[in-house]
């Protein structure tokens, strides 16, 4: 779904935040719509909240880039077409509402830019967090997410992360020597962290572990790259754990019909998964 972009500007709390935020007059009356069918959500956990959340978006389009427009960084708000990171954090978003029974579009933007954005503030491009290793990270640090790889017997990789940097021609924003420059920094940081994943081998044997509503991401053997890929974690009556998703093979948001550890190993690049449970406790 295409839509024409327009900006707006938003009164956040007591202060003018002079931010643009980039949203389509259609994606204002399908966030009205979507938040009043979420109010209606009975779930018993936050883990079933987020599970259902995500289901609300089954069917969604997947489009790529969509956060890529204009010139500069706006927050970009599109419920008409989903990467698998947007996908994530639209529904993190729509689960901070429902948690603190908010209902203004004011209060989605606020929680989206805290989602997205290093420390909760948008500043330009490089202050999005493009890794999503650094995304659960930064976001833990937020008290919105646990890491809990570790906890389920995940091993450390020490590989460097750096593909934006060497492969500079395949993003815009990086023609601007700033913000080439400002990534360069967030890559020497995460430079100092080790990855830590559950291998591919372990995972059918651990997903009892993994809850529905937690954010998984997959990590990869690709030179540079930490993951390529999110979604969330979703039982099945089959009984065993499925990936609800934003999939650009089949175009759409939705649940694998594989189980996850089957899923994966029809990719070939894949080394397994980390896990982050969300706790959404800070805001």
């Amino acid at each position: 779904m295409k839509h024409k972009l327009v900006t707006l500007f938003l009164v956040l709390g007591t202060f003018v935040n002079a931010q643009k935020i980039t949203c389509s007059p259609e994606d204002k009356l399908l966030f009205e719509t979507k938040i009043n069918d979420l109010e209606q959500t009975k779930a018993s956990s936050l883990g079933d909240t987020i599970a259902s959340v995500g289901q609300s978006f089954l069917g969604t389009p997947y489009v790529e880039k969509t956060l890529e427009v204009g010139d500069t960084e706006t927050l970009v708000v599109n419920f008409g077409g989903l990467d698998c990171t947007t996908f994530v954090e639209n529904v993190l978003a729509f689960s901070l509402m429902l948690q603190k029974q908010q209902k203004d579009f004011e209060n989605f933007t606020r929680n989206l830019e805290t989602v997205r954005y290093r420390n909760g503030d948008l500043n330009g491009y490089p202050s999005r967090l493009h890794y999503f290793t650094e995304w659960i990270r930064n976001n833990e640090k937020k008290g919105l997410v646990k890491d809990i790889t570790a906890e389920l017997g995940g091993e450390e990789l020490e590989k460097p992360i750096n593909f934006m940097g060497t492969h500079r021609n395949l993003y815009p924003f990086l023609a601007s020597d700033e913000n080439f420059k400002a990534m360069l920094e967030v890559e020497k940081e995460l430079a100092k962290e080790a990855l830590c994943y559950l291998p591919q081998d372990q995972i059918e044997s651990k997903e009892h572990l993994i809850k529905s509503g937690d954010i998984l991401a997959l990590a990869t053997s690709i030179k540079g790259l930490d993951v390529t890929h999110t979604g969330i974690a979703i039982h099945q009556p089959d009984g065993r754990l499925h990936l609800l998703h934003a999939s650009s093979k089949n175009g759409e948001v939705e649940i694998s019909e594989l189980p996850l550890a089957d899923y994966l190993k029809n990719i070939k690049s894949n080394i397994g998964i980390i896990v982050a449970r969300p706790t959404l406790l800070s805001l």
